[in-house]
């Protein structure tokens, strides 16, 4: 037979468990739920010297680069270089197929022999015309000849001379229409204008281009000297005012990590990039518009094998103080009046109100300014006067027996319950269900009212 002593040592152990158990559990809880510490950065106030940075990206390019274009149209039959071959002013980049253009030379060469060929017959002409002219004037003088024979040697004189002036002109014409079907045939060979180099090639030898004198042609390719670097970054319209010529700036590459390159400001835009693009401006267009930005040049002052088009951010120095008392920017903090956050304007209507009739987006508001809402005067009244408002009488609430003011509110269904209506207090437990604390009071001054009538 089991001992009564052993069962309840036992219970007392398993209970013991169960609590320590207990315990442990809700020690758990308890520091899970504790917040965590909040780890505080502290730095004495001293004085240094302080520079504002304007921080913006933009890419790498060149300060002397020719897009090289042909102006006339062609095959190309010839191309010595490659890309990021090293050219000299005067080298030959390429060559088009001259055959068309050596045509069209010799043909305006033939039209302009012909036409001198023209003005020698046309002089020749004018000679005999005007020998003419002379014998026959001093026959008329001496009235051996009629006055209509004279006429007709004085017109034939002045057609041989306007006979010259034109074969004169056909011989310009031809002269220039000759000059301009060489420069087309010179144009066919096309040589590097500057010293540099070769950073883009988009065309192959065997490949068909189109240029006009009027608009630019197929970019064959690109030389540019890489000499000379400079940094074209995007800085915002907030930022552009404080950016002046000459300011110094630290520009960093991805290429290059862990080095910094000094720079200097050489040129500012006036308009921001895209302006006059469709869709830029206002109107209500379809296109959402992009921020705003400038574009400003960094000449690169320290010499390296930059590549077109590399990555860069640049830090412009716009202002600086020296020797000034200081501390960390993670210490200042920027926080609104009290007024501010709660306070209503002296129109009275808050913030939000102000702000909706303006046409604005109503910001979320802080939480100091959320106050709980005030407690509600309820009314119970007859249910036929509720029915029909017109009937009411006009006369104080408490004269009418039908009609008690609770001034307390009912915090459990305050959203929810405005009025109350009954017919007589045996109805009161229905309301009592909804609204406790306003029904009971209400209840004994309808039946004191009662009493008395």
């Amino acid at each position: 037979m089991p001992n009564p002593k052993t069962k309840k040592r036992k219970k007392i152990i398993a209970f013991s468990a169960i609590g320590v158990i207990a315990i442990a559990v809700a020690v758990v809880i308890f520091i899970r739920k504790r917040e965590k510490p909040i780890s505080v950065q502290t730095d004495k106030a001293a004085r240094r010297n302080i520079t504002e940075l304007v921080v913006a990206n933009g890419r790498i390019h060149p300060v002397l680069q020719v897009k090289i274009s042909p102006e006339v149209s062609g095959e190309i039959i010839e191309l010595p270089v490659k890309e990021g071959q090293q050219v000299k002013k005067g080298d030959l980049l390429l060559r088009i197929k001259p055959d068309f253009y050596v045509a069209n030379v010799n043909q305006a060469e033939a039209s302009y022999r012909s036409s001198l060929a023209d003005k020698g017959t046309s002089e020749a002409n004018l000679i005999k015309a005007e020998a003419e002219f002379k014998r026959n004037e001093e026959l008329f003088q001496r009235k051996l000849i009629s006055e209509s024979v004279f006429f007709e040697v004085k017109a034939a004189y002045e057609i041989a001379k306007a006979t010259l002036q034109s074969a004169t002109h056909r011989v310009e014409m031809s002269n220039a229409m000759l000059a301009r079907v060489k420069e087309e045939l010179a144009k066919t060979t096309i040589r590097s204008p500057l010293t540099g180099t070769v950073s883009k090639l988009n065309s192959e030898l065997g490949e068909r281009v189109v240029g006009t004198a009027q608009m630019a042609g197929t970019e064959v390719m690109t030389v540019a000297d890489l000499n000379e670097m400079e940094a074209r970054v995007d800085v915002g319209e907030i930022d552009v005012p404080l950016i002046a010529y000459g300011q110094k700036a630290r520009l960093e590459v991805d290429a290059f990590k862990d080095r910094k390159f000094s720079g200097t400001v050489t040129e500012i835009a006036n308009s921001s990039k895209g302006m006059g693009l469709p869709g830029m401006g206002g109107g209500g267009g379809g296109q959402q518009q992009e921020g705003t930005r400038f574009e400003v040049k960094v000449r690169i002052q320290d010499k390296e094998t930059f590549r077109p088009g590399m990555s860069v951010t640049a830090e412009i120095e716009t202002r600086s103080r020296t020797n000034v008392l200081t501390v960390p920017i993670q210490s200042v903090a920027v926080r609104l009046p009290k007024d501010a956050k709660t306070g209503p304007n002296p129109g009275g209507k808050n913030e939000s109100q102000s702000s909706t009739n303006s046409g604005t987006t109503n910001s979320p508001l802080p939480p100091e300014s959320i106050q709980p809402p005030k407690p509600r005067r309820i009314r119970l009244q007859n249910r036929a006067q509720t029915r029909n408002p017109a009937s009411r009488p006009n006369r104080s609430r408490s004269s009418s027996p039908w009609t008690a003011i609770a001034s307390g509110w009912c915090r459990s269904n305050l959203e929810s319950v405005t009025t109350l209506t009954w017919k007589s207090p045996r109805d009161s437990p229905k309301a009592e269900k909804l609204c406790p604390a306003a029904t009971k009071r209400s209840a004994a001054n309808l039946r004191r009212a009662r009493r008395s009538r």
